[in-house]
């Protein structure tokens, strides 16, 4: 099932990761300068953590928050990223807390190589738990998935949450990604001190990479973060891990949980796709057996 010889279409991908203030100019900037090492490392398609220009507001439910929402037209970090990536010839997915009329939305701006914005992804599955209140702020996405094509890659995007549902990543895989990228910031539980999510984390997009036969990137905040709540301050403690799986869901970088880091990892495309096409495994898909998955309970209609 192995792939044939040939010089291939080689890409590189980068996954950042360093710890947020709550400047939002500092944290902009911090993400740039990382942008520009991976850059020297050879990346060709760099992914930023979930929400970087700040700390991770939804901690708490705030009103003062929603502040610090824009709108996806005119953003102003989009804007500086467009240039920066027309500078370095780089795709940048630009993750940003969005506001449309008086809907917001967990959303991210794929931005090509020469600068060109290709659209937007608004997350579609919203967490609501202790410490990560993501309904009190985000609409649900309704762009659905996607894939983009963009320079170097066809690429597809899920955010945080979206990367626990492996519906997702097939999704945007049958849609012709050839690569899987996802911000995130995910931590320690306020609730529950023991509780430690790390390897599940690692191993459930390691299962996406490795079921669909695509590279998949991760990209992770560090630190201790601290929000005053409406009961008192919430602390997260966000454990990194970022990561670039192979397409057997292989680690192949992996970074740890306290250090600002920088990784990058060069995949084969076109070996890739020939053992994905060998492989057999969306040759025998029965979509026709698959109407199950559009019910909540199970039960068919």
């Amino acid at each position: 099932m192995a792939g044939g010889g040939g010089a291939g279409r080689k890409v590189s991908v980068a996954a950042v990761q360093f710890a947020c203030t709550d400047v939002e100019s500092e944290n902009v900037a911090t993400a740039e300068r990382l942008i520009r090492d991976a850059h020297k490392k050879g990346a060709n398609i760099v992914l930023v953590q979930e929400l970087f220009e700040g700390q991770y507001f939804c901690q708490a439910q705030r009103l003062d928050f929603f502040q610090r929402a824009k709108p996806y037209k005119g953003n102003p970090t989009i804007i500086r990223f467009q240039k920066l990536a027309k500078e370095l010839e780089v795709v940048i997915p630009v993750s940003f807390f969005e506001e449309a009329n008086n809907a917001h939305y967990n959303s991210v701006a794929i931005i090509d190589a020469d600068g060109t914005d290709l659209g937007l992804y608004r997350k579609s599955h919203i967490p609501d738990g202790p410490g990560y209140q993501e309904k009190f702020y985000f609409n649900p996405g309704d762009t659905g998935f996607k894939a983009f094509k963009t320079k170097y890659a066809t690429i597809g995007v899920g955010i945080c949450w979206d990367q626990w549902f492996p519906e997702c990543a097939r999704a945007m895989v049958l849609q012709g990604a050839e690569i899987l990228f996802y911000p995130t910031a995910i931590g320690s539980e306020p609730q529950d001190n023991n509780l430690d999510s790390r390897e599940h984390w690692k191993r459930v997009m390691q299962g996406h990479a490795g079921a669909n036969l695509v590279p998949l990137v991760a990209s992770n905040r560090i630190g201790r973060e601290t929000v005053e709540t409406e009961h008192g301050e919430s602390t997260i403690t966000f454990f990194g891990n970022s990561f670039i799986a192979g397409p057997t869901g292989e680690i192949v970088k992996l970074a740890n949980d306290k250090d600002e880091d920088v990784l990058v990892a060069e995949f084969d495309l076109d070996e890739i796709k020939s053992n994905r096409h060998g492989w057999g495994i969306f040759r025998d898909r029965r979509p026709d057996l698959y109407k199950v998955l559009l019910t909540l309970d199970g039960e068919k209609s």
